[in-house]
């Protein structure tokens, strides 16, 4: 569900000290957002270590007990045996808490965090391909750029654009560019998020 759909309990959000247009998306929050009843959206860090299967356990985890994701995204880390994995998913504070203790009982798993809990920066990424009229590409492609994003490759039958933002501004994003121009495809990367706090979450060795 996007973030910002369902009722805030309690927000705070604001730009980056010193930010320009080229700053929006950038949330420091320290929210949660409620789904209805007592649901509500976390977004889940992991540092898992690089074996065969590791992904696989995380995921049927969540498959076995009927814990739905809305988003996963994995890379690799600064350190070649760990990649990070973020994910994005909904449930009560109980629902949150037997997730965090089943995760940590995973071997591949070195560490979780749900960064909901404190304040974080998120941002995702999302590619769209458009299908532009010739007397619109100027107009398409100023909205684009007053936006944060870019054009990638102009072409009017299949006119590509980024953006790295908020999750509620992509969604913005793609809905005024869908009456704009015909919708070909979109990729979304998923909700990607850090922690603002002192302590990092990372292998120390």
């Amino acid at each position: 569900m996007p973030l910002g759909v369902g009722r805030s309990r309690r927000t705070l959000v604001t730009q980056a000290p010193g930010g320009s247009a080229g700053d929006r998306g950038i949330l420091y929050s320290h929210s949660r957002y409620t789904l209805g009843s007592d649901l509500m959206r976390h977004i889940i860090a992991i540092l898992l270590q690089n074996e065969a299967g590791a992904l696989t356990r995380v995921a049927g985890l969540f498959s076995t007990r009927g814990y739905n994701i809305e988003s996963l995204s994995v890379a690799p880390t600064d350190d070649p045996t760990v990649s990070r994995l973020t994910l994005v998913t909904t449930g009560s504070e109980a629902v949150m808490q037997q997730i965090t203790n089943q995760l940590n009982k995973l071997v591949d798993v070195v560490s979780t965090e749900d960064m909901t809990g404190g304040e974080h920066l998120e941002r995702e990424l999302v590619l769209l391909k458009l299908k532009v009229r010739p007397e619109h590409t100027d107009a398409v492609r100023g909205y684009v750029v007053r936006t944060g994003g870019r054009v990638l490759d102009p072409a009017t039958d299949g006119f590509i654009v980024e953006l790295t933002a908020s999750e509620m501004e992509i969604n913005a994003f793609v809905s005024d560019l869908a009456q704009q121009a015909d919708l070909l495809e979109i990729v979304r990367s998923g909700a990607l998020g850090i922690g603002r706090n002192a302590r990092p979450l990372r292998v120390v060795r």
